[in-house]
């Protein structure tokens, strides 16, 4: 292994690679501590840079030739299913003369983010809300998933704040969003809540519209396809 490179920070490398060297931190499962970020940076392996929220990672020269000569090195040992394709992809590499960029490829353009509209308001009529039948559990995550598709401009594998999923679910009240993300929490195949990776970028709405089953707060939705 690289003096410079643990078997972590290793990992943090391959998961950008995989989305053709550039992501969001956000965006980026397991979460990066930030104690291996900067010593990526500070090993010029990885570029930062603010956007928005969070921080654009992008693989240097240096990292993406360090990560051509080690695909045979170690990884964290619960992801052995990457260190077997990796050296598969290794061999066939070498026999084809071929650069792991090449292989790779270059990103695609990014969509242009999905314009979120405050739901229409509707004038409140006295006692128009009693004996509202409220979704079954079935409904209820088909309302989550199609206001997830609208906010992501029906793409998948996009990470949705919580804030924007509850605005857009602005006719059911909090308890009802809440029970369809606790039926994701224990055991949606399809989807998973996550955290922010960076607490110190929470602000007050994203605080509010956490999630906290147990006393652990989650900001972040995922819908996978």
């Amino acid at each position: 292994m690289s003096e410079s490179v643990t078997p972590k920070q290793a990992l943090i490398l391959w998961c950008l690679i995989g989305r053709c060297g550039s992501a969001l931190q956000s965006a980026i499962t397991p979460r990066i501590d930030k104690a291996d970020r900067e010593a990526l940076i500070k090993g010029r392996y990885l570029e930062a840079v603010r956007q928005g929220r969070s921080l654009r990672l992008t693989v240097t020269d240096k990292g993406w030739n360090w990560a051509g000569g080690h695909m045979r090195e170690p990884l964290p040992p619960t992801f052995r299913v990457l260190q077997d394709w990796l050296e598969r992809i290794q061999a066939d590499l070498a026999a084809t003369g071929r650069a792991l960029a090449d292989l790779v490829g270059t990103a695609p353009d990014e969509p242009a983010p999905a314009v979120q509209r405050p739901p229409a308001r509707k004038p409140a009529v006295k006692g128009a809300n009693r004996g509202a039948k409220k979704p079954g559990p079935k409904q209820l995550r088909a309302r989550i998933e199609t206001a997830y598709l609208a906010l992501t401009g029906g793409e998948r594998a996009k990470a949705v704040r919580l804030s924007a999923l509850r605005a857009e679910l602005g006719d059911l009240d909090r308890a009802t969003v809440d029970a369809g993300l606790a039926a994701i929490l224990r055991g949606d195949k399809t989807a998973r809540l996550s955290q922010f990776s960076d607490p110190k970028s929470l602000t007050t709405p994203e605080r509010e519209a956490a999630f906290s089953p147990a006393g652990e707060p989650f900001h972040i939705l995922w819908i996978q396809s």
